[in-house]
């Protein structure tokens, strides 16, 4: 299709400009634990949401755009849960900073800091029978700054994310508590390969949507650097 030609050139040409990825250049990786409160009553339809649990996760923050850092920029939060279904397995979901609203939670949100906002999946997942946005929502420490980094906070205490999902027509409903506590520089040339289509579970994926465009534009963004095929955006140590 012509439209992924395009986001194939385009990421291609950035990448090669930057000798960086196209998008999200600048990043950093947290460690922490994801808390899945589950339902009794299974009302999610998915095994993964309905049984509680506790599992360790590796996070890249990032500035989509790259833009200088006094100005804002799309920001994403890319979720890694370790041994999501068993041992060696994984379930990879990519957060974008968005506003709440029905309309909102679909579209970037460009922000100048980490905290200021909630994160969305833009795109739906499918949750059991029905197709739902997740989200990671900050939750601010009582008497804290007015306005915190991510640094600031991880320096002083763990950040906290709670982690909701909602159909149109229903309102958010937390389902996990994400709880990052500490940043680490990334050692040498490594990656993190966040792909929410390969790492994902039974009753809960992303819905097929724009799939090509993403998969056009993230080998436009290899070749235009000389990655390989499996690689994604490296990781950055926090400034």
């Amino acid at each position: 299709m012509i439209v992924d030609r395009t986001a194939h050139l385009v990421a291609d040409r950035l990448a090669r400009r930057r000798s960086a990825p196209a998008l999200h250049p600048h990043g950093v990786l947290c460690t922490g634990t994801l808390t899945v409160t589950g339902r009794a009553d299974g009302a999610w339809g998915a095994a993964w949401l309905d049984r509680p649990a506790t599992y360790r996760a590796t996070v890249r923050w990032s500035r989509a755009l790259g833009l200088p850092r006094r100005l804002p920029d799309g920001l994403g939060l890319a979720v890694r849960v370790e041994d999501a279904d068993g041992p060696g397995t994984a379930l990879d979901v990519l957060f974008t900073s968005s506003r709440p609203g029905r309309f909102g939670r679909h579209l970037p949100l460009l922000r100048p800091d980490a905290l200021t906002g909630p994160y969305s999946t833009l795109l739906s997942y499918r949750t059991g029978r029905r197709e739902r946005v997740l989200a990671a929502f900050p939750v601010r420490a009582p008497g804290g700054d007015a306005l915190p980094t991510l640094w600031q906070e991880l320096a002083r205490r763990p950040v906290r994310f709670d982690l909701r999902a909602a159909a149109p027509d229903e309102p958010w409903s937390t389902f996990a508590v994400l709880s990052l506590d500490a940043a680490h520089a990334a050692p040498g040339t490594a990656t993190v390969s966040y792909d929410p289509y390969a790492h994902c579970l039974p009753g809960l994926h992303p819905t097929g949507r724009l799939r090509r465009l993403r998969d056009a534009a993230y080998a436009g963004s290899r070749r235009g650097r000389g990655a390989s095929e499996r690689e994604h955006p490296a990781l950055y140590p926090a400034p």
